[in-house]
């Protein structure tokens, strides 16, 4: 398994509203950014996405998080979303994905959740929450993992400590309120998505 994109680090960008979406999403993807993904407990997310996937499906994997219904699924599929990120291990929802051959980042904790998601057919795992698990506990579970499946952690990671999760075993980071907290300018965005992909690139040197 390989994740789809050139940059493993998800923009989460839980809050945007519609008149913000374009402006913000911009501001990452010139970042350096190629994953983005609207929680759908953000404010009139059936505004946001589809125009957010109009402007931008081109040049990166826009998609949904916080998906928790295989009939989210089919609207996102429709407006043509390339990224599935949930919270949980819901095997409705990840065979329904993958029905639609989209990229599906599930949220597990244990190991039970993790084999559960892979036998349902997802193609990277995401931890969540990371920081109430430690890198320690990463590099344990990913021991046991096929070691070809991209783990991604959430929760907790900063630029200043995005180098522990990788060293832990990660193939990347989703990234949220670290990144981008409701209302925050435009400015501070691109900001913050320069300096993790600063933080990467010097992670995986």
């Amino acid at each position: 398994m390989q994740w789809q994109t050139d940059l493993p680090l998800i923009a989460i960008l839980r809050g945007i509203t519609p008149d913000e979406a374009l402006a913000h999403v911009g501001a990452v993807i010139d970042a350096g950014f190629d994953a983005v993904e609207i929680p759908l407990n953000s404010p009139q997310w059936e505004k946001s996405i589809p125009t957010v996937v109009d402007a931008f499906g081109n040049r990166a994997l826009i998609g949904a998080g916080t998906v928790l219904k295989p009939e989210q699924v089919d609207q996102l599929a429709q407006w043509g979303c390339r990224l599935i990120v949930t919270p949980n291990i819901n095997p409705d929802v990840i065979r329904r994905a993958m029905g639609y051959g989209m990229t599906v980042c599930p949220g597990c904790a244990t190991a039970t959740e993790a084999f559960t998601a892979l036998d349902s057919g997802a193609q990277s795992l995401k931890i969540f929450p990371s920081s109430a698990f430690g890198p320690d506990y990463i590099k344990a579970l990913k021991a046991v993992l096929p070691p070809s499946v991209p783990v991604f952690a959430v929760g907790g990671v900063t630029p200043e400590n995005l180098t522990q999760w990788i060293n832990a075993g990660c193939v990347g980071a989703g990234l949220g309120s670290d990144l981008y907290r409701a209302g925050q300018s435009v400015e501070r965005t691109a900001q913050q998505a320069a300096a993790f992909v600063k933080a990467y690139r010097e992670a995986v040197k």
